[in-house]
């Protein structure tokens, strides 16, 4: 009986060892995320324009990568409208998504006084302390925030500005005044630039109504046009191009597909690597193996010298060496 009694408790604590191994991670540091286990992600996207889209593809394609039919994405585009951000961000919360991406600053604002229980990641935000109100940000959101962001070297932007146009005496700095972080862009690029011996002008439209005639008078009294990250200027960045280009005043633009549309040159990241970076976050987000609170923002790790080869020809602007022509978009079907 005593041995049989032994015997039992032996065999109990090889059970349990065994137990334990199964539920430990590779590292042992956390559990592995249950085989099957399935997740709903609701996707909001402030408007549809090439960078914003590649973000979002990219953020799809890095959570199929790593959770292969796992995830279910609720995608919704708020269509330029701060209002229809916080209509879409609520119904995620009823729905009780796992997991929330916001691309661009109203979309992030809109989840963020939507839900502090939820997981949001941000893409496409150039400054998270000025998108939420955080002063001395630290780089750490906290709570149930974190993200990528898409801030450019924005002295090396306005040193591309001095190298391209060095007899240029007046600046134009473009921009749409309901995007906190376009400002955010134009007030450091102004700095940057006045110290470089530019007379920098700021030019904001409050929406698409009023671009042409704001973008009219900044081609009549500047020299070069600068036009940050903002996606009111990339969602119609056909106008600007109908206006600057017959003026003959180029645009340097803060990414390339504001540049493709109607620039001369930029300084910019891949918007499908930075999305695809924010489902790696999703993917640790969702199977536990990083907490959201303590995430620190990412940012993109390369820049590109790129330019406009057909505005840059029309404009008779030859580009350095060092810069790389920017692909003609592919023709739709």
């Amino acid at each position: 009986m005593k041995k049989t009694t032994k015997l039992l408790a032996l065999l109990c604590a090889a059970m349990l060892l065994l137990g334990l191994a199964a539920c430990g991670s590779a590292g042992g540091t956390s559990p592995s995320p249950a085989a099957g286990q399935k997740y709903n992600v609701g996707v909001i996207q402030l408007v549809q324009h090439p960078a914003l889209d590649a973000a979002t593809q990219g953020f799809e394609d890095a959570l199929n990568a790593a959770l292969p039919g796992q995830v279910t994405f609720d995608y919704q585009n708020a269509s330029g409208d701060s209002g229809t951000c916080t209509t879409i961000v609520n119904s995620f919360v009823s729905e009780k998504v796992d997991l929330i991406m916001a691309n661009a600053t109203p979309a992030l604002q809109a989840a963020v006084a939507a839900t502090t229980t939820i997981p949001i990641l941000g893409t496409s935000i150039t400054d998270y302390g000025t998108a939420l109100g955080v002063s001395n940000f630290s780089g750490t959101p906290g709570g149930n925030v974190s993200g990528t962001s898409d801030l450019p070297p924005l002295d090396q932007q306005a040193a591309m500005v001095q190298e391209l146009f060095p007899n240029a005496k007046n600046v134009g700095l473009l921009y749409c005044s309901a995007e906190a972080n376009s400002l955010y862009q134009v007030n450091i690029m102004t700095q940057d630039l006045t110290a470089l011996g530019y007379t920098c002008t700021s030019y904001s439209f409050a929406d698409s109504n009023d671009l042409a005639s704001v973008c009219s008078a900044a081609a009549a009294a500047s020299d070069v046009i600068y036009v940050p990250t903002d996606n009111t200027a990339a969602s119609n960045a056909s106008i600007i191009q109908n206006i600057c280009l017959p003026a003959k005043v180029p645009v340097v633009a803060g990414e390339e597909n504001l540049c493709s549309a109607c620039g001369v040159a930029t300084l910019s990241i891949s918007y499908y690597d930075l999305g695809y970076a924010t489902g790696q976050m999703a993917a640790q987000v969702l199977t536990g193996q990083a907490n959201i609170s303590t995430m620190a923002i990412q940012y993109a790790p390369k820049f590109t010298k790129e330019y406009n080869a057909d505005n840059c020809a029309a404009l008779g602007i030859t580009p350095p060496s060092d810069y790389v022509a920017i692909p003609a978009p592919s023709p739709s079907n």
